[in-house]
């Protein structure tokens, strides 16, 4: 059964940010549950969503557990960690856990709203309610609950949105990389923005950096340009 996990915690210069939050998240929920991947979600940057940054996305971790009330422990967990990690004058956290049969149209145009209008906390906490999914802010003005809802709609809505902040191994590469190498740690496939498949070849990843597969149809895919000869891992999402 799959379950996601939705945070929102906006960094300001002093906290570590939301996907280095994530993926210590998902490390804890991992000794108990595999995590599939973790993935992060653009939404709309705008003046009027306070406090203003230049980056406001969401993180959601995709978790395979074997039971709805595994939902329970996951959303402690993670509220937990969040909790402890939180820093003031950051952006209040929020954080929501669903099912994926819980994560209904409603949802999934919600957070296709978030990545183009200013939304508000009572639509977010209203199709929560209406869809039996856990909603918590954390803090403050509790401002996160609606990234938090946009990532589970964003997350789930077709798998074609964002891109992997984590998944399998991926992590524990960095600079360049033979696609065999990419495919063996956790990437689906690897392709050229212009639509061919790469089964070999050397792919350039700047020196000290993962590669960042995105979320397609349910794959996790590697888009490269080719330029001069040579193979460019491009980041998406």
């Amino acid at each position: 059964m799959k379950i996601y996990l939705a945070m929102d915690d906006t960094d300001n210069l002093e906290s570590r940010g939301t996907g280095k939050l994530a993926r210590a998240t998902g490390a804890e929920i991992a000794t108990r549950f595999p995590v599939d991947g973790i993935s992060r979600h653009q939404l709309f940057v705008h003046e009027d969503i306070p406090p203003f940054t230049s980056h406001n996305s969401c993180a959601v971790i995709h978790i395979e557990a074997q039971e709805r009330a595994d939902k329970e422990w996951i959303f402690e967990t993670a509220k937990e960690c969040m909790l402890n990690d939180f820093i003031e004058g950051s952006d209040p956290p929020g954080i929501a856990v669903a099912c994926a049969d819980e994560i209904l149209p409603p949802l999934i145009a919600y957070g296709r709203d978030a990545q183009k209008i200013v939304l508000n906390q009572e639509k977010a906490r209203t199709i929560a309610a209406n869809l039996g999914i856990r909603l918590e802010g954390l803090g403050g003005t509790e401002d996160g609950v609606i990234g938090t809802m946009a990532g589970l709609g964003l997350a789930r809505g077709g798998g074609n949105d964002g891109r992997y902040l984590l998944c399998g191994k991926i992590r524990d590469l960095s600079g360049p990389a033979d696609v065999e190498t990419l495919l063996e740690a956790g990437i689906d496939a690897v392709y050229t923005t212009d639509g061919h498949l790469l089964r070999d070849g050397h792919i350039i990843i700047d020196e000290g950096k993962s590669a960042k597969p995105c979320p397609v149809d349910g794959k996790k895919i590697l888009f490269v340009e080719h330029v001069d000869g040579q193979y460019y891992a491009v980041k998406r999402g």
